[in-house]
């Protein structure tokens, strides 16, 4: 029996993907894409549609003091109330794109953050903040005939993804060095995450889920990665360690390229297989 999927998001990254993903099955899933940036959305009927997917939002690269109220327009009322809609017309399955992020931002250098099951979300900032309230608004809507979802990515990439990944694969291309600090991060090849939701709506679970790559990643690691997928040549130096350390005391960028911040990977583990791209195999793509 085909479902049939809104995804609430036309125009995110993740959406985009996550619809051409599913339309490899057109046999499975029938899936329409929907703005919902505007009031137009309200005249949509949700009752046609077994899951919804949301994955609108304001990403927190674009985060601006004066755009507060915008994000918990955004990132919160607007949530709540497309669940409320899809759950009041008889959709079966609500899930939401959150974020690593509602655990805050990443260590400081030399020091490991290490999210757990019980690691209690501690937003940072209001971008933060807005996908936790989000969750918590919707959670409640949870039953018997209403599935919710909440999903925790961390730094999620890909080909033609915003964010970090570009930043180092554009230094990996033109850089002779990279600096070799010691470090993890969990991350998430768009593939994976795609994956993922499509096992999300098959197996119609509901509950907060965090999938991630199977390895942790080594920031420097990754830039030779690209490197040697781009036909470049880059060495890692620990040089300019020292230095990064001490502007990591007081810089979050800094941290965010060269602290640690992961998942346990039991708490990624999911009953079938997901995580279907390696680091290398997902660079390899990713750069293609």
């Amino acid at each position: 029996m085909t479902k049939k999927i809104l995804i609430a998001g036309k125009n995110s990254y993740v959406g985009k993907q996550l619809a051409e993903w599913l339309n490899k099955e057109p046999e499975k899933y029938e899936v329409v894409k929907e703005s919902v940036r505007n009031d137009q959305w309200k005249d949509i009927d949700f009752s046609s549609f077994d899951v919804v997917v949301h994955v609108a939002g304001i990403a927190h690269q674009h985060t601006k003091a004066d755009q507060e109220d915008l994000y918990y327009k955004v990132n919160t009322d607007l949530t709540i109330n497309i669940a409320t809609k899809a759950k009041v017309e008889g959709v079966k399955q609500f899930i939401f794109m959150s974020s690593m992020i509602v655990y805050g931002a990443s260590s400081k250098i030399g020091e490991v953050k290490v999210i757990t099951r019980e690691t209690i979300p501690e937003p940072i900032n209001f971008y933060g903040n807005s996908k936790l309230l989000a969750e918590k608004g919707i959670l409640p809507l949870q039953s018997d005939n209403f599935d919710v979802v909440v999903i925790r990515p961390p730094m999620i990439y890909g080909k033609g993804s915003k964010g970090n990944y570009p930043l180092l694969s554009k230094f990996a291309k033109i850089s002779p060095v990279f600096p070799d600090v010691e470090n993890q991060r969990s991350m998430l090849h768009i593939d994976n995450l795609s994956e993922f939701i499509r096992l999300m709506i098959d197996n119609e679970e509901k509950g907060i889920y965090f999938p991630q790559n199977k390895e942790y990643i080594k920031t420097s690691e990754m830039v030779r990665v690209i490197a040697e997928n781009t036909g470049k040549k880059i060495k890692l130096v620990k040089l300019f360690n020292s230095i990064l350390t001490n502007l990591g005391k007081n810089s979050i960028i800094i941290n965010k390229v060269f602290g640690s911040f992961i998942y346990d990977l039991e708490l990624s583990e999911y009953k079938e297989k997901y995580r279907i791209r390696d680091l290398n195999e997902s660079i390899k793509i990713t750069e293609d």
